[in-house]
């Protein structure tokens, strides 16, 4: 059941009776609503326990959620209309006194709507009491804990390199075709039914020491179900590195042309995962039409034909179910602790009852791994492995399609209520969308589904850390995969969802009526739905569809507005084809006037999108803008009605005008705003208006990367503030930093000085930062240079951090005492040192990524001693174009695994010492002279040093 709406709800009210001390004229219809709600929650719960689920029940949670979210709605336009304004005594009662019959007339309104909700509970209170909840189910016991099974666990049990049993054959295939380049076939495919582990086997080909050192270039692409040639196309662009803007505009048959010229002359491969039909493949092929290359295809399928179909020589690989023996022993990965474990004991009994289940799920592997996962939160408890056999045994009778569907649907039904809300919000995100965490993680905030208890329990835990340990909790049951990890902590920072398991999130959101998902092809549909609460809209249609005053949350995944819709608005004024065929013609008169007449229409549509929604969205909490765009001439000062907004995101649309609103300040709910707009002036700088302070909610805050010189923003009220990126001391004020107690990641751009700094005492200089949360800080400066002094001191302030970015002119780096003991990864760029770092770095004991790019030392000689760099895994020098001389005492660095070093063109050889480190997995040397890859593949005098490597790569050493 989803209780969040009705927690949301009882949370506001709590909080508006604590925040004010008369509720006069409308306390005995707040209590009532309480009360009511209350007992809402109650029924909830133990309809829950029961493990009801009839129509009667989700046709009743459908309908109490939307009183309570009316009732959130009604208490708090209370709250900041009339109970705010309350506050200050007899002060504050003048400057109200002008305005006394207006909030007679809105309190009145909201008596009356707090009544009618109340009215509305009752009616359904009434007709739920005639049914007798606890007959409707079987009581049970509490889920086991899974605390100490979490412990003993791998953090993350499905990941790949993790979990994977019965691809080697299928890698040993797939490599020596794609690297045999007398062979002709130049389409590669993996087929197999959804869940068998296509995209994991295409994963470890794309990261395979052979194949990324014989292509020169290596692109993933996701085309999924509805294939769109130009945004496919243009990912492939991007991740190539050869996207411009030009190619946004350019015509999609240019692009196709540039592509293939591109694959002619350079040998790459490119992977294509999952594409559906031979439809799609017919759409995207002209980008693959080059006949003298050396470059392939990988395409991951469901469907055989398209090999066939593509390339008469193509070579086809069928990805087949596991074996049992292979299906045991991945499910043991999985559903059992580690055998090294402590106390490692496994019940016979739960033995006998894992061989069971695991034949009921057929040899697929994404079967088996969410069914260990659902097991795995229940070890050791042989009562609840029981309750899941029994459950297994149930839901895997059908055919291999239905079995996978049943088991995924399962695990859907074994979340405790708390995960459900959290699992069913990832359906507004597009297919093989890869979500980053952090923008997840401050949306469940701002929706409230994370609850007020949870968030002031006993172990102290702010909503974020609530919400990611919800979001572990979905990658242990396997429902979610991890794509990417923080470089020092090893969080996620990003993950995908199986597009089979997107399908169980879509079903059931959609038969709990949580949102609607929109683009053209549904737009009308959505006019004739008066009550929708969310709206994610995955490709652009004309928002005037969405007549839902009510409207809670809107997320946009497709540009404010698309150059296709551009061209219609110009074809619809019958400009377009004559503004092609009189294409250069800038100073044709009747071009000019054409021009500004295709302007103006197109502003004007762009404001009455802005218009639209201000008017008539009044109730949004939610509004986030995923791709940018043109967005008209200056954001709206009508922004200011969204009252309720807790999550604001700009970030990416282009505006004319350069300058904010002042009526943000009306924004007082916001916890995120993202302020990082584009501008079309001259200058490229955004002036934020002084009103930042009065949003004493925030927790996340971005500002525009330039700020104009006439924005000073005054922070020091927002103590909440958790994030704060683009901050600098032209714009802001660096005492406010010290008043940001819970502020966990700080960036700051541009230039940072400090006033009335002392020179000759440091240590009597105040702290900058107070903040014991704060674990990474970052100081960009792309103009000018910090002073040594400033930085250290402000360094000496974060003695908590475990990341640390510079890329900034410092000259000198701060003494090791200034730096944190915590410091696990740093990043030096453009820093400009002229003393050897390493004597410094070395001395950190949790360092285990080191960066040192473009100029952050600009001496001749580096020398790292024995026992030097006890943690560093990784090591990684571009563009040192001084450094000539790198020594490696024997002893430094024994767990380094990874070493890259690119374009050092001065640097003579590699050290000796690294014959000495056994743990070296990988070295990578790129676009380094040819002399120098000569030396150290095999072969070279100096290969002995690095024979002892199993992967070495050279790229663009020639």
């Amino acid at each position: 059941m989803d209780f969040s709406a009705v927690s949301s709800a009882l949370k506001t009210i709590d909080k508006l009776t604590r925040e004010v001390t008369s509720l006069w004229g409308v306390d005995e219809q707040v209590e009532g609503l309480e009360s009511e709600l209350r007992w809402m929650q109650s029924f909830l719960k133990v309809a829950d326990a029961r493990k009801v689920d009839n129509e009667l029940i989700r046709t009743c949670v459908v309908e109490i959620r939307e009183l309570a979210y009316d009732a959130e709605d009604v208490i708090e336009t209370f709250s900041l209309k009339v109970a705010s304004k309350r506050k200050g005594e007899f002060s504050n009662c003048i400057k109200r006194s002008a305005c006394f019959l207006n909030e007679g007339c809105l309190l009145h309104k909201i008596k009356s709507e707090i009544e009618k909700i109340t009215t509305r509970i009752k009616e359904l209170t009434r007709q739920l009491k005639t049914y007798d909840v606890s007959k409707l189910g079987v009581d049970g016991e509490e889920p086991s804990s899974s605390t100490e099974r979490r412990e003993a666990r791998r953090p993350y049990p499905h990941v790949m390199d993790d979990n994977i049993v019965g691809l080697d054959d299928g890698i040993k295939k797939l490599v020596t075709v794609l690297l045999d380049e007398q062979s002709e076939c130049r389409v590669v495919s993996i087929c197999g039914m959804g869940g068998l582990g296509k995209t994991t086997l295409a994963k470890k080909i794309y990261h395979h020491s052979q194949v990324v050192g014989h292509f020169k270039h290596l692109v993933w692409v996701y085309v999924s179900q509805h294939c769109q040639k130009r945004k496919v196309w243009e990912d492939i662009l991007s991740d190539l590195l050869i996207l411009s803007e030009e190619d946004t505009k350019m015509k999609v048959e240019k692009l196709a042309e540039k592509l293939s010229s591109f694959f002619e002359e350079n040998k790459c491969l490119v992977i294509l995962d999952d594409v559906w039909n031979t439809e799609a493949w017919d759409s995207l092929k002209p980008a693959f039409s080059a006949r003298e290359t050396r470059s392939k295809i990988l395409v991951t399928s469901r469907n055989k034909e398209i090999v066939s179909h593509a390339d008469k020589n193509g070579f086809l690989y069928e990805v087949q179910c596991l074996n049992y023996e292979q299906s045991w022993e991945l499910f043991q990965k999985i559903a059992f602790p580690p055998s090294n474990s402590t106390g490692y004991k496994i019940d016979a009994k739960m033995k006998d009852l894992g061989e069971d289940m695991v034949k009921n799920c057929t040899g697929l592997p994404l079967a088996i791994n969410i069914l260990g996962g659902i097991l795995a939160t229940k070890y050791p408890s042989l009562t609840e492995w029981l309750k899941v056999s029994a459950n297994v045994k149930s839901y895997l009778k059908n055919d291999q399609g239905e079995v996978l569907r049943n088991v995924l649907a399962l695990s859907y039904d074994d979340l405790p209520p708390y995960l459900r809300p959290c699992f069913l919000y990832l359906s507004h995100f597009p297919e093989d969308y890869e979500i980053p965490v952090d923008r997840l993680i401050q949306l469940w905030v701002a929706e409230g589904i994370v609850s007020s208890k949870q968030e002031e329990g006993d172990d102290g835990q702010i909503a974020e850390d609530v919400a990611e340990g919800y979001l572990m909790e979905l990658a242990e049951r396997c429902m979610i995969q991890v794509q990417e990890r923080d470089i020092a902590t090893l969080k996620m920072r990003s993950f995908q969802m199986h597009d089979l398991m997107r399908d169980v999130c879509l079903s059931k959101a959609k038969q709990q009526k949580i949102l609607y998902i929109a683009d053209q092809s549904n737009a009308c549909q959505l006019s004739t739905i008066g009550r929708v609460r969310r709206v994610s809209v995955h490709k652009y249609f004309s928002i005037q569809c969405i007549k839902s005053p009510r409207l809670r949350s809107l997320l946009f995944f497709d540009k404010f507005l698309p150059n296709g819709e551009r061209d219609k608005i110009l074809k619809s004024i019958c400009l377009e084809r004559y503004f092609d065929n009189h294409e250069g013609e800038v100073c044709n008169p009747l071009v000019l006037f054409g021009t500004l007449l295709g302007l103006s229409v197109y502003v004007t549509k762009l404001r009455g999108i802005w218009k639209y929604m201000f008017n008539n969205f009044n109730f949004l909490r939610v509004l986030d803008y995923e791709r940018g765009g043109a967005a008209g001439c200056k954001l709206p000062n009508d922004i200011g009605k969204l009252i309720h907004l807790r999550f604001l995101r700009l970030r990416g649309l282009d505006f004319l005008n350069s300058s904010l609103p002042s009526s943000l300040s009306n924004l007082r709910c916001l916890q995120t705003l993202d302020l990082r707009i584009k501008t079309l002036s001259f200058f490229k700088i955004i002036h934020v208006p002084n009103v930042l302070w009065r949003m004493q909610q925030l927790r996340h805050l971005y500002l525009p990367k330039h700020c104009s010189p006439k924005t000073r923003l005054k922070l020091g009220t927002l103590r909440n503030l958790q994030t704060l990126v683009n901050f600098n001391t032209r714009n802001c004020y660096v005492k406010d930093l010290i008043n940001m107690a819970n502020i966990r990641e700080l960036e700051i751009r541009g230039p940072f000085i400090i006033e009335d700094f002392n020179t000759e005492e440091l240590d009597k200089n105040p702290p900058i930062i107070q903040s014991k949360y704060l674990h990474f800080l970052s100081v960009i400066n792309n103009k000018g240079s910090i002073d040594p002094r400033h930085l250290a001191h402000l360094l000496l302030s974060c003695e908590n951090i475990s990341k640390l970015s510079l890329d900034v002119e410092i000259r000198r780096l701060p003494e090791y005492h200034y730096l944190s003991s915590n410091l696990a990864y740093i990043k030096l760029r453009r820093c400009e040192l002229e003393e050897d770092p390493m004597p410094t770095l070395e001395k950190l004991p949790y360092l285990r990524m080191l960066e040192l790019h473009e100029e952050a030392f600009i001496g001749k000689e580096m020398f790292c001693c024995g026992q030097a760099f006890a943690k560093l895994e990784s090591l990684s020098l571009k563009e040192l174009n001084n450094l000539e001389e790198w020594k490696v005492g024997e002893g430094a660095m024994p767990s380094l695994q990874r070493l890259e070093i690119q374009k050092c063109r001065q640097l003579k050889m590699l050290p000796d010492g690294l014959r000495f480190i056994a743990n070296l997995q990988e070295l990578k040397i790129e676009s380094m002279p040819k002399t120098f890859k000569d030396n150290w593949e095999e072969g070279g005098e100096d290969f002995c040093k690095v024979r002892h490597v199993p992967s070495i790569i050279f790229q663009d050493c020639e």
